[in-house]
């Protein structure tokens, strides 16, 4: 009986453990993430260096303020759920359907996020307060 009861209770643990170390969570993110522009026409604005880790802990925004997945209109995207790189669903170069066009969906979340904390100080008038100098 102690046998069967130590082996569930192992195998439970195991279960446990193997799940949470499958998970992502934002601890596993990289601190700074690197906004690339890469499949535009032409290529004005250097990169922009998006700190994750501040904008989620520091700031506290939430993570479906960034990251969606719009079903009936809605965004049904949750922590926890896989995150999509921008470009699989807004293209750099058209917009397809309701879905904008990559430059414009970074802008229009990033940007009017920025707006509304004028009294943060956070960039959003000149390009290069987000984007590095191309070099």
């Amino acid at each position: 009986m102690k046998k069967e009861l130590l082996a569930g209770f192992v195998l439970i643990v195991s279960a446990v453990v193997f799940l949470m170390v499958g998970m992502p969570t934002a601890a596993d993110v990289a601190d700074v993430i690197t906004i690339e522009n890469k499949g535009y026409d032409q290529d004005r604005r250097g990169p922009v260096n998006l700190t994750h880790k501040k904008h989620a802990e520091d700031y506290q925004v939430a993570c479906n303020e960034c990251h969606h997945e719009y079903e009936n209109g809605e965004n049904v995207w949750k922590e926890g759920d896989p995150v999509k790189k921008c470009i699989e669903c807004h293209d750099p170069i058209e917009k397809k359907g309701n879905v904008e066009k990559l430059q414009l969906a970074f802008h229009n979340n990033c940007q009017g996020c920025h707006k509304g904390l004028k009294d943060r100080e956070a960039p959003f008038r000149k390009c290069t307060d987000c984007h590095e100098r191309k070099s």
